[in-house]
């Protein structure tokens, strides 16, 4: 699904990754873990292409991304990649349904196409009763699985998790880890996840750990 080689990133004169090789496989759930500033969120953002490498390439889905343009590229990850970080970031304005609806308004798909989708997929997340609820009216856990069906929309070769239960009680944090490998089995959906927390991490397929700006 991912082969990255030979990626390095600086920021003026940090470097931050030094020649990072990773290889993910369809349907596998990838932890990546480590210390802080070791590389983790960078990586995920450069794997996820909202950052481009210094050297090195990416494919993704067979698509070598460095041959994109900046509009190819937009229109890749819309299609390709799903996202969810920590901080929910729901549109406190919008419903659940209309939240989950926006990636694939952008896709220029129907209202008709749309809302059915976002329906089944929060039906499937157990929010079937919620999608009038605005952002304020769902707790936090309910919030991260509106997150996690808008970053399921456009049905993602791969979807990048940046620790998204870390804004979460035990009890959220337990259920999101279980509806990811719910999501795995049944979806054969790709991850790769940034995590401090260590029970997340050993219930994936891989744990990758960075230090120093490289998977060691």
């Amino acid at each position: 699904m991912i082969k990255a080689s030979n990626i390095h990133k600086s920021y003026g004169n940090l470097h931050v990754l030094k020649g990072v090789n990773v290889e993910i496989q369809k349907g596998e759930i990838v932890s990546i873990v480590g210390k802080s500033g070791a590389g983790k969120s960078t990586l995920l953002h450069i794997l996820g292409t909202l950052d481009g490498t210094d050297q090195g390439t990416i494919e993704i889905n067979n698509t070598n991304i460095s041959s994109l343009t900046a509009i190819q590229l937009a229109q890749f990850r819309n299609e390709n990649i799903g996202f969810v970080f920590q901080f929910h970031h729901l549109l406190p304005e919008f419903t659940a349904l209309e939240n989950v609806c926006i990636p694939a308004f952008i896709r220029k798909q129907s209202e008709k196409e749309a809302s059915k989708r976002a329906k089944e997929l929060l039906g499937y997340l157990g929010l079937a009763e919620r999608l009038e609820h605005k952002p304020t009216q769902l707790s936090g856990g309910e919030q991260q699985r509106v997150a996690v069906a808008r970053a399921l929309m456009n049905k993602p070769a791969v979807l990048f998790a940046d620790e998204p239960s870390g804004n979460l009680d035990s009890q959220s944090s337990q259920e999101l880890h279980q509806l990811l490998f719910k999501l795995r089995d049944d979806l054969q959906q790709t991850f790769i996840i940034v995590t401090h927390n260590e029970e997340l991490a050993e219930m994936s397929d891989r744990r990758l750990v960075m230090q120093d700006g490289v998977i060691i």
